[in-house]
């Protein structure tokens, strides 16, 4: 047997190693830590990048408006978006409490929870017949309908009251959120040269590029599924208030929500068509009517204008990685999702692409 000892000229590379490989542990348990430790504030931190990234345009000019005050104009826009926000949030509180107050008189006077049915009823078909047995039950008599239906009422009370819960986090969340993007509007210049080259590491000196890449894409998703979202939802909410819907910002609220998820105003929007045609007269159920297929028809031209206008990759990729994202990882995956699957595109493009066809591009004109 050879009991020889290994070459002295390996000695050094197996110390290399282990000093390499216990590096390497150290920091990747240091990471980790970190990770653990910021783990409840990433959601907060992604969406002050999201909100920063998306308002940096606006931010920029108003800002050499007011004499490059970058402080004072950061805390402008955050002043701004918090009364955005809190002032629904009071109008949709009031409503919830109307509407509450109104149910527990109805309750507590055996009144009419809604209004009975009209007799065109009677020429529904007959697979409505046990709905329309349930609306009469709850206009005659809500006592009895209470007692009925005690049970399946006290699921969908626990239900809505976690969803209201689930509601006043995010909303706070979203409150500390915009507080984080001030913050980084107020220091973007030296933040964006820091992403700036972080990506130059990763990728090299095509960095730049790809940042670009990134706040582009948010900013289309912005406009293109929030934005439109907005625009939806308010235009439904003026039909709603206008039309004298009952629980109009509870409405309201659920149709933004379906709209962000890209399931529509649809949902809300066509019960509420029905319920205007057997309670109102026919001039504002038809009025109703006609604004509501209008705003079921503007989301089909206002999302793909929006998505495409400027974008730097194909809509669908933007669209696809969006709702995968919200699918995959919850709301803030509409952005995630969208910027991951756009700067995968981009690269998947560069490494398809011939070095000699990048560098005929590349080459000045």
């Amino acid at each position: 047997m050879n009991d020889s000892p290994a070459p002295s000229s390996e000695k050094p590379y197996m110390k290399q190693a282990i000093e390499i490989a216990v590096r390497l542990g150290l920091l990747i348990a240091l990471l980790g830590w970190c990770l653990t430790i910021l783990k409840p504030f990433i959601p907060l931190l992604i969406w002050g990048v999201i909100i920063a990234v998306a308002t940096y345009p606006f931010f920029n000019t108003l800002s050499k408006r007011l004499g490059n005050r970058k402080g004072l104009t950061a805390s402008l826009i955050v002043t701004f978006f918090l009364l955005i926000i809190l002032i629904p949030c009071v109008l949709l509180a009031d409503s919830l409490l109307e509407g509450i107050s109104h149910l527990r008189e109805a309750y507590n006077q055996d009144g009419h929870l809604i209004p009975p049915p009209p007799e065109s009823v009677q020429e529904w078909p007959a697979i409505t017949k046990p709905l329309v047995d349930i609306w009469t039950l709850a206009a005659n008599s809500t006592q009895a309908f209470v007692l009925q239906y005690k049970e399946q009422l006290g699921d969908v009370a626990k239900h809505l009251f976690r969803s209201l819960a689930g509601v006043g986090v995010g909303i706070l969340e979203f409150v500390v959120s915009i507080i984080i993007a001030g913050v980084m509007l107020a220091y973007a210049k030296s933040g964006g040269e820091a992403v700036e080259r972080v990506f130059i590491r990763l990728i090299g000196t095509r960095g730049q590029e790809f940042v670009l890449l990134t706040e582009t894409t948010i900013r289309q998703v912005v406009k293109g599924i929030l934005g439109v979202a907005v625009i939806q939802t308010v235009l439904a909410s003026l039909g709603f208030f206008i039309a004298g819907v009952p629980l109009a910002g509870l409405w309201a609220v659920i149709s933004l929500v379906l709209a962000i998820v890209q399931v529509g105003v649809g949902p809300v929007v066509i019960p509420l068509i029905i319920y205007m045609w057997s309670t109102s007269d026919a001039l504002t159920a038809g009025l109703f009517t006609g604004w509501s297929v209008f705003v079921l028809v503007i989301d089909n031209v206002l999302k793909p204008w929006l998505l495409g206008k400027g974008a730097p990759v194909p809509m669908l990729v933007i669209f696809l990685g969006a709702i995968g994202g919200f699918i995959a990882t919850g709301f803030v995956g509409l952005f995630l999702g969208a910027v991951i699957l756009s700067l995968t595109y981009k690269l998947a493009q560069e490494w398809i692409t011939p070095q000699e066809d990048q560098n005929t591009s590349a080459a000045p004109k």
